[in-house]
């Protein structure tokens, strides 16, 4: 197989491992913030809304997964459900936002992703990322960068941003097209079966399925659409220098 001049990695469960996602601990941690509060709204109530938001727009929903392909700016959505429940904070989007995320989904790295970026940067295979993220881009680049503080990511693409989400081909054609390559010089490694390997297979980019953080392995279909499995990234690297 061709080495390539660039990999573009997924963010969750990819290069860094999500905890179980808990959207009340992240609630209360933002409404004790709160400058103003006028109708004591509380973690569950606002929760029980968000998620009949959610519902309206078809987010979150694994049933909808393949049919949503655009992606609505978490910004937007926190200002009408804040201004809603007339919450006033003292603090900027992002920030709410990353207080929010680092108390609903504390993270990890993934097994050995330090090294194999730190053999990918020494090797001179460029590297960037791709997510499907509500979340901004300066949040998701802060998260990265807290917790992979030598990372050498070209760029990263927040779907929050760009309005497409994987497994929508423009948005690897985006990728593609920042980094200046053709769909044979890349690949692409994400946990997803449908948003990263069947996504990056319908933009001709080469497919590794990453199952290193997987909870319920057992319980997982493999993708059909042509692939690569990788259940550690140290094994990406040997596979790499088997590559031509």
């Amino acid at each position: 197989m061709k080495k390539p001049a660039i990999i573009f990695f997924d963010y969750a469960q990819t290069l860094l491992n999500e905890a179980q996602f808990n959207g009340t601990a992240g609630t209360e941690a933002v409404l004790k913030l709160a400058k103003k509060n006028p109708l004591n709204i509380t973690a569950t109530e606002l929760l029980k809304f968000d998620g009949k938001l959610n519902q309206e727009i078809g987010r979150y929903n694994p049933n909808l997964e393949d049919k949503y392909l655009f992606e609505i700016h978490n910004h937007n959505f926190l200002k009408f459900l804040y201004d809603y429940f007339m919450l006033e904070f003292d603090l900027s989007f992002d920030e709410l936002e990353t207080i929010f995320w680092d108390n609903a989904a504390p993270c990890t790295l993934t097994p050995h992703i330090e090294e194999l970026l730190k053999y990918l940067s020494e090797s001179n295979i460029r590297t960037a990322v791709v997510s499907n993220i509500s979340y901004s881009g300066n949040s998701l680049k802060n998260r990265l960068n807290k917790f992979l503080p030598h990372n050498n990511f070209e760029f990263v693409i927040a779907s929050s941003e760009y309005v497409f989400r994987k497994p929508h081909p423009l948005i690897f054609e985006l990728a593609l097209r920042k980094a200046n390559v053709s769909q044979s010089d890349a690949w692409f490694c994400g946990d997803s079966i449908l948003c990263d390997v069947q996504g990056s297979n319908t933009a001709n980019i080469s497919a590794f399925w990453y199952t290193g953080a997987y909870y319920n392995r057992q319980n997982v279909i493999p993708p059909k659409s042509p692939h690569i499995e990788i259940d550690d990234w140290l094994k990406l690297v040997e596979f790499i220098k088997q590559s031509n």
